[in-house]
């Protein structure tokens, strides 16, 4: 299960949420039809009956949902859906969470046959000009520095191998 949103409070006094989604574009949260609620460790169904925007946001109605104290109720919890309802990507495109946990290894420009593991991607920031990879130092990386290298394909990223569970980066280690 994956997370794609949150519901972050509640809207009106009929049952609506407040929904921030994760996935890009926003409104493609409600296009996977199976959603689950993540509420103290367990994994409960529920189902979005109806949605909208409103403003920079968007809001849902829970089936069944038609209180505003039932509605608080689901206040904070994680939308989860199953990996198997994401689209398939184009080569070379991923998903986020195919990226957390690989290794990192940097292969300096000047002397590219020599790698350095770096550490593992712990996740990634949205920051508006390109996402960055968080990368913390894992067993055998060069030393104990947290990273955070711009994700940005055949410019920084050279290679993404999810078989292998490594990418390589062009990066100066003291960066």
């Amino acid at each position: 299960m994956l997370t794609v949103g949150k519901i972050t409070g509640c809207y009106g006094i009929k049952g609506w949420v407040k929904i921030h989604s994760y996935t890009s574009p926003e409104e493609n949260l409600f296009d996977f039809g199976e959603w689950k609620l993540k509420r103290r460790g367990s994994e409960e169904p529920v189902h979005f009956d109806e949605w909208k925007r409103h403003g920079k946001s968007m809001i849902a109605h829970i089936r069944g949902v038609d209180d505003r104290d039932i509605a608080e109720s689901f206040r904070g919890l994680e939308i989860l859906v199953g990996a198997e309802y994401l689209p398939e990507l184009s080569e070379g495109d991923y998903y986020w969470h195919q990226l957390e946990g690989l290794e990192v290894w940097a292969r300096e420009p000047e002397s590219s046959a020599d790698r350095v593991l770096l550490g593992r991607v712990d996740y990634l920031l949205e920051t508006g000009a390109n996402d960055v990879l968080v990368v913390k130092a894992c067993e055998g990386s060069v030393d104990d520095r947290e990273r955070l290298i711009p994700y940005l394909p055949d410019d920084v990223v050279a290679s993404v191998d999810l078989q292998q569970g490594r990418m390589e980066v062009d990066w100066y280690i003291d960066d």
